[in-house]
């Protein structure tokens, strides 16, 4: 192979680069923003789930769990406040966990929600059953506590799933109901603070 094949061979290389390029840009370009929107309308109905009376949330700010964004708004109806909603994460099994609750005035929880999980297969999963997120409403900041036993005062665990229950219960739902309060307070809650062990 002589130099002119190999100059050759190497313009038509970087001509299909770019023209890959070119064309995968293109495609990101049509396709982010629907991504985009099918994700603001999937947020948007989770928020309308844990605060169904409301006629308008609003975003109050973010704050990083786990050094993960996450969000927290407020809830109004007819221009008065109806209660809070927030996105937090726990440090599960296999996974951090996704969640959203939602608290009235007074921070007593109303309802909770799995957003995304990647726990075991028929254990630490089973955070996203009915039968484990149901045991939420009317919980507060010192009742969200695990216990292995059958309880109405706290949360029960999920047999095999101690780990996964608390990054729901403790790490997630608990300490960002912490950070609600001081954030509202002004203190700016703990939102960076480094999350305990899970034993």
């Amino acid at each position: 192979m002589n130099t002119k094949e190999i100059i050759k061979i190497t313009i038509n290389l970087l001509i299909i680069y770019i023209v890959g390029g070119v064309l995968l840009a293109g495609v990101y370009a049509k396709t982010s923003p629907l991504i985009f929107q099918a994700n603001e309308k999937e947020k948007k109905e989770a928020l309308q789930r844990m605060m169904p009376e409301a006629d308008k949330i609003e975003k109050l700010g973010d704050w990083h769990p786990h050094e993960k964004h996450a969000e927290y708004f407020v809830a109004k109806k007819d221009g008065k406040v109806l209660g809070y909603v927030v996105q937090a994460f726990g440090k599960g099994y296999s996974s951090y966990i996704n969640i959203l609750f939602s608290v009235g005035e007074d921070f007593v929880i109303k309802n909770m929600d799995i957003l995304k999980q990647a726990e075991t297969p028929g254990l630490g999963d089973e955070v996203s059953t009915e039968s484990f997120k149901k045991q939420f409403p009317g919980k507060k900041l010192d009742t969200l506590k695990v216990v292995k036993e059958e309880t109405k005062e706290y949360v029960q665990a999920i047999t095999g799933a101690t780990i996964s229950s608390r990054a729901v219960t403790e790490d997630g739902v608990k300490k960002g109901l912490e950070f609600l309060q001081g954030a509202l307070k002004g203190d700016g809650g703990h939102g960076d603070a480094k999350p305990t062990e899970e034993h």
